[in-house]
């Protein structure tokens, strides 16, 4: 009697499992049905809430963030910018780093910018003093990134809580310094830097001022990805994200892999400042990153740190914030519903990733497939 109740073994009806690594289109391919489904819960939703048609919801997003040619262009630019502090965070996040103060590198970059361009915009050539610009925006973000990598390294603090309060810092030194340089004195903002003379400001190709911006990120991306998956650094960068003691044990200076990842996603940073301020906006403003130093997180990790695949999770995240703002124009519609549906699709595609990595096996299956063992013993 004991032996057959031990025999007996409680089968839950469903349980996950660890999946094998998916092939690269069937992981896809899980990600396009999510979003397949989440614009039916879309459709859905919007039919009950609002009483549009879903068809003219999504017509108006693409009209939003393509519509026209200037349109094509300002979704080019934001796909840009994001995807520029998407590639500075990664090699950090590669690494096990969590580096949540790309917020705070792009601005520190963005002060030291837009300095050069109001101290000594008057006083040298327009090359030289792109020149300056550029190396006073990289070399800020760099040493704005390298402080708590300098600490993780030696001291081993806790870098996501470090790299967070380095935002609120550099928000408030940009604070000062606009009312420093505010124009007119009592307006709390500097306004247009050197509108008259245009001096540090970016150069145009044609007849559009974004196209430098996008080619410039465009290099940057194709640097990312050799430097990632081809060179040294990028192998030890792996390996240090692995695990640190098998970093330690084949070699590797694991504090120095810190610092100098740090030191080129601060960098990365400092070139986004630069194309902010003296691409497009042409000032200086404690929003200026516009929260994108939070979204690069979701970016990066939605993409699973490949810099290819991370041109197409910015685009996405573009198309959505785009046509969000367009629908709420075309349709009378709040900014919260366009959130709820830029909401339900980033939950679906979220969510997808959960399959991608894990399996629901079901009882029936696993009884089944034991039945069947049993079938070809007795057989045998």
């Amino acid at each position: 009697m004991r032996r057959r109740m031990n025999n007996k073994t409680h089968v839950p009806f469903m349980h996950i499992s660890k999946r094998a690594a998916l092939p690269w289109y069937k992981a896809w391919a899980i990600r396009a049905a999510a979003i397949i489904l989440a614009l039916i819960v879309c459709a859905v939703v919007t039919m009950v809430f609002t009483g549009e048609d879903p068809i003219q919801i999504y017509a108006a997003m693409f009209k939003g963030a393509f519509g026209t040619n200037r349109k094509t262009w300002v979704s080019l630019q934001n796909l840009a910018i994001l995807l520029c502090i998407s590639l500075a965070v990664t090699p950090a996040f590669k690494m096990r780093f969590w580096n949540i103060g790309a917020e705070g590198q792009v601005l520190a970059g963005s002060l030291a910018v837009a300095a050069c361009m109001i101290l000594i915009g008057d006083s040298v050539p327009n090359w030289l003093l792109i020149v300056i610009m550029a190396i006073a925006g990289v070399a800020a973000g760099a040493i704005w990134a390298f402080i708590p990598a300098f600490f993780k390294a030696k001291w081993n603090t806790n870098e996501t809580l470090f790299t967070l309060m380095m935002n609120y810092v550099a928000t408030q030194l940009v604070a000062y310094f606009v009312i420093v340089w505010e124009v007119p004195k009592g307006a709390g903002k500097v306004g247009i830097i050197n509108q008259n003379s245009m001096a540090g400001w970016l150069p145009q190709i044609g007849s559009n001022k974004y196209m430098l911006n996008v080619i410039i990120v465009a290099l940057i991306t194709v640097f990312m990805f050799v430097y990632l998956k081809y060179s040294k650094h990028g192998y030890e960068i792996s390996v240090v994200g692995e695990s640190e003691k098998t970093a330690r044990y084949v070699g590797i200076k694991v504090e120095r892999v810190i610092m100098r990842t740090l030191l080129l996603s601060g960098a990365i940073c400092g070139v986004a400042g630069l194309l902010l301020v003296a691409g497009t906006d042409h000032t200086i403003t404690t929003t200026l990153a516009g929260g994108r130093g939070f979204t690069a997180v979701m970016v990066s990790w939605l993409a699973k740190f490949s810099p290819i695949f991370m041109v197409f999770t910015s685009l996405l995240l573009v198309f959505l914030e785009r046509g969000a703002s367009e629908i709420s124009t075309s349709f009378g519609l709040n900014n919260s519903f366009c959130d709820i549906l830029s909401g339900i699709i980033l939950f679906f595609i979220i969510g997808s990733e959960f399959f991608i990595d894990y399996k629901l096996n079901f009882r029936h299956r696993e009884s089944a497939q034991v039945s069947g063992g049993k079938e070809e013993k007795a057989s045998v």
